[in-house]
């Protein structure tokens, strides 16, 4: 008699450690003023349903390209939504992925370092459905810098609006492409409310308050939160995303 076991592999719940397959690549890209940034590239297995390049916060708070929302989305969401995701260090910042030369600027000189890592993602990598999306100091940058048209739009986590002028804010109300804002709760630089004022000249912008939560976004259902609402703009087939692999 033959007898058939089958054998079911247990489901896991993400946790912060979790790793999934992704193609990697570290490597340096040169900004118009002689500045070498550390980038790393996280490529699904799959073909590539979009792509995003993530501004870190502020260095002189401790913000990198290793800071853990963007960490995460680089570790996960390869494999959980196809997408490939762009991390960098701005000049003058350090991670365990390396060092970029240079100064912090306080968004000034950190134009040349958007500019050239969204050359280097749209003419070299040659990514479509290519979105920034930026975390506290960097919705300045985002704000300020990632105007090339051939961005479909942008996302702004916790932003401050520290350094962003009313003209730039001008900028996106004309120019119409989509400003996704997620604000957590508790902010501790801009409410809910606030930004729903300070944001309001721009007509399309879309604001989504997270319950409970605040600026460096700390704790799984955070993270969560963040990458769900991100894939829901840019990969809305592979919303929403599992909790469990």
């Amino acid at each position: 008699m033959v007898t058939t076991i089958r054998i079911y592999a247990m489901s896991e719940v993400l946790r912060p450690s979790t790793v999934l397959p992704s193609r990697r690549n570290l490597s340096k890209v040169m900004t118009s003023d002689g500045i070498e940034l550390v980038v790393e590239v996280a490529s699904p297995l799959n073909p590539s349903r979009g792509a995003l390049l993530m501004c870190h916060p502020n260095p002189t708070g401790g913000g990198m390209m290793d800071s853990h929302v963007y960490k995460k989305a680089a570790n996960r969401l390869p494999a959980l939504a196809d997408l490939t995701i762009v991390r960098f260090n701005t000049r003058g910042t350090s991670s365990e992925q390396g060092t970029s030369s240079g100064s912090y600027d306080q968004t000034k000189l950190e134009e040349h370092d958007v500019d050239a890592m969204v050359e280097y993602c749209l003419d070299h990598l040659k990514l479509e459905n290519f979105w920034v999306v930026g975390w506290s100091f960097g919705t300045e940058l985002t704000l300020k810098y990632a105007k090339d048209q051939r961005i479909k739009g942008i996302i702004l986590l916790s932003p401050p609006l520290m350094y962003t002028t009313e003209e730039e804010l001008k900028f996106w109300a004309a120019d119409g492409r989509p400003v996704i804002a997620l604000v957590p709760e508790h902010d501790e630089y801009l409410s809910p409310a606030l930004a729903k004022e300070k944001f309001a000249i721009i007509p399309q912008i879309e604001i989504i308050e997270g319950v409970n939560m605040k600026h460096l976004w700390l704790g799984e259902p955070s993270v969560q939160f963040v990458h769900d609402e991100i894939v829901r703009r840019v990969v809305p087939e592979k919303y929403p995303l599992p909790t469990e692999i």
